[in-house]
């Protein structure tokens, strides 16, 4: 039982990792750092373009996940958007070039994806079916990257597009700027306040995974919590969870002020991801955290 983690250092990489490390007889994690082994996990450097011997690791392995692409948290310049679809795209097509190029490939590879490739929805709840996708930046990265990952066929590969939404954790992502926001004053509705965020607990995230793997569930599957928070709600607990009694609200022009001054961009915000998991439920997925309050509550206590 072996599992690679293509770029597997950052934040999702190490939930993944804590959820399998005695699921698997070996792990290897794909980095762009040196080669080294730590705690019994082998690290391989990649530049997630071309072969360069790591392309070995994936014979005889029975799981293969990928994480590659630069952060979306970032202005969107044009070199920025360049980097957030190329990271996505090069990582893919390398990754099934060396699949196709081995004697006895990975039985089941889990691709990265967003469930930002649905339209922005304040209406209607949008599952693996019946999801209606959009057309901006992100939507558009998202449909290349997905089309990169399932346009070359993998005979004896097992394919499946993980649509993740926001992952809140406690040591990463999204849920630590957004904590001390509310912390200091600043947990208030964020623009107009109705827009639906769509998240999951990072145990629930790495559950979902390991349900995917173990069924072979294939295709596209929403990685998300069965209910989305409109962001007045989810920030009106967060205050509460956090034990501040007030919180400022950010309109849209202020939003943009400062994603201005943190480089990013209010779309991360202001887009309402309307999100649910319908592949996951129908294939028996019991949610730890199926709820906002429940999932504030375990991250700040853990």
């Amino acid at each position: 039982m072996k599992l690679i983690i293509a770029a597997g250092t950052g934040f999702l990489g190490q939930t993944l990792i804590h959820h399998f490390k005695d699921k698997f007889d070996e792990i290897v994690i794909l980095t762009r750092g040196k080669s080294q082994t730590i705690d019994g996990i082998k690290y391989v450097n990649w530049n997630a373009k071309t072969f360069s011997g790591w392309e070995n690791e994936l014979e005889n392995s029975t799981v293969l996940i990928n994480l590659a692409g630069k952060s979306v948290d970032c202005r969107y310049t044009k070199e920025n958007k360049k980097e957030i679809l190329l990271s996505r795209i090069e990582s893919t097509k390398v990754l099934n070039k060396a699949i196709l190029n081995c004697q006895n490939p990975p039985k089941h590879w889990l691709n990265s994806s967003t469930s930002t490739i649905y339209r922005f929805s304040l209406d209607k709840q949008m599952d693996e079916i019946n999801g209606e996708i959009g057309n901006d930046f992100s939507i558009n990265v998202a449909l290349s990257w997905e089309k990169a990952f399932f346009k070359t066929e993998t005979p004896n590969t097992l394919k499946t597009a993980l649509r993740t939404s926001i992952v809140l954790g406690k040591n990463g992502g999204a849920f630590i700027p957004l904590k001390t926001l509310a912390k200091i004053g600043f947990g208030g509705k964020q623009g107009k306040g109705n827009q639906f965020i769509s998240w999951i607990h990072e145990d629930d995230f790495a559950n979902a995974v390991g349900l995917v793997i173990d069924k072979e569930i294939t295709g596209v599957i929403n990685v998300v919590s069965p209910k989305p928070a409109r962001n007045n709600d989810f920030m009106k607990k967060l205050r509460k969870a956090v034990g501040c009694p007030f919180g400022i609200p950010v309109n849209k022009f202020l939003l943009e002020i400062g994603s201005f001054f943190i480089r990013t961009e209010t779309e991360l915000v202001l887009k309402s991801r309307n999100v649910i998991p319908k592949r996951l439920l129908e294939n028996g997925f019991t949610f730890k955290f199926g709820n906002i309050d429940e999932a504030f509550k375990d991250l700040l206590h853990k």
